[in-house]
């Protein structure tokens, strides 16, 4: 096991009753800002819920964040947030919400220039307004973690960024307001969630089996609670279940003291950012590209993942791993997500754009033991047109 530093401090509520404890973890006297995105949260009654949690506060709204977040519509609610002098804020929704709120959380406090920067440029982040979470969509894990990502229209560009300030100060989990999801979002979270597991997991053996079996349980959960939640969104236990697997997903405890990859995501955002297709989908897509062509590089981890979480016991390591990588897509497809390229009309034109930016931004190494170049991303993206 590789060494590790550990630290996690958003506090979490779950369950059907717990949108009043807003009232108590929000500071006295706080401007508050309530962020949301489309509209759901009136549909599924958090909206109202909020409301009244946050009855006595002063509160200023701000709505339209967009599934793929933006750099240009979270600059308005910065614009807002200094109009104003807010003090707080409350995100509510799915973790494009989420991962916005935490752009403008920090972007608001930014002294050094153009926001954007701390995306761009991996530019310091040494504070941010203070916020708490209502989630209303299991998929990112943003929701306990200091992770966001934006977009910029007008640069197609959808990148990262990691600080510490940008922990949520609490976050409430609602799997109720989640069962009135459609399916396409469920099944979204579903493989955004076993994606984040994979990206920690799916590396090479370091000697970690308490991470290794977290991991692998995570999964199992998943591929197990899937066609239950998916068939059903108000199944409230399948729900629950995978909310709650979402959040372990990516709250940082099956990261310790083991290698990531991360290049899915990479490649994937790229997808997002030439084509706007949904997150989980790119995923759907890179992951059986990149996992063939490094298969021999990552084939003890795809035989152990072959064997604990598919079940997968005979035949050769090469017949393990490959088994493994289909069995994974069909689960991709089983949630009604398109695993190849020509699903969403993507043509080898983009191939050639997502490669041409890697090499512009030196990103010639990527990933578990930066196996992943632009010419293994051409080569996994071409498997999969």
């Amino acid at each position: 096991m590789k060494d590790f530093e550990f630290y996690n401090p958003v506090r979490i509520f779950f369950g059907k009753d717990q949108v009043s404890r807003i009232t108590e973890q929000v500071h006295a006297g706080s401007r508050v800002i309530l962020i949301y995105g489309g509209g759901s949260i009136f549909k599924n009654g958090v909206y109202d819920r909020v409301k009244a949690a946050l009855k006595g506060f002063e509160l200023t709204e701000f709505g339209g964040i967009e599934p793929n977040p933006t750099y240009e519509t979270s600059m308005k609610a910065v614009e807002i947030i200094k109009q104003k002098k807010i003090s707080y804020i409350i995100a509510a929704g799915g973790g494009s919400v989420i991962d916005a709120t935490k752009f403008i959380a920090a972007a608001a406090l930014f002294k050094n220039g153009d926001p954007w920067k701390i995306l761009s440029e991996s530019a310091e982040v040494t504070e941010a307004i203070p916020f708490g979470c209502v989630l209303t969509l299991p998929a990112t894990g943003t929701e306990m973690n200091k992770n966001s990502v934006i977009s910029r229209k007008s640069t197609t560009e959808k990148l990262a960024f990691s600080v510490p300030p940008v922990f949520p100060k609490f976050s409430i989990l609602l799997p109720d307001a989640a069962g009135t999801l459609p399916q396409q979002q469920v099944a979204n979270g579903i493989v955004d969630a076993f994606v984040h597991v994979t990206e920690q997991y799916l590396t090479y053996p370091v000697n970690a089996p308490i991470q290794d079996r977290f991991a692998e349980a995570i999964m199992i959960t998943l591929i197990e609670e899937a066609p239950k939640v998916y068939a059903k969104p108000d199944d409230y236990e399948a729900m629950s279940n995978l909310m709650w697997s979402a959040t372990m997903a990516l709250n940082g405890i099956i990261s310790c003291g083991v290698p990531g990859d991360w290049s899915v995501h990479s490649i994937g955002h790229e997808l997002t950012a030439f084509h706007n297709i949904d997150h989980a989908r790119t995923l759907a897509i890179v992951l059986p590209g990149l996992w063939k062509t490094l298969k021999e590089e990552k084939k003890e981890k795809l035989v152990q993942y072959a064997g604990r979480v598919w079940n997968i016991k005979s035949g050769t390591d090469d017949e393990k791993a490959d088994a493994a990588i289909d069995k994974t897509e069909k689960f991709f497809q089983s949630l009604g997500l398109g695993t190849r390229l020509s699903d969403y009309g993507v043509k080898k034109d983009t191939i050639d754009k997502i490669v041409k930016r890697f090499e512009d931004r030196k990103w010639l190494s990527m990933g578990d033991r930066e196996l992943t170049t632009p010419g293994t991303t051409r080569k996994a993206l071409e498997i999969q047109l």
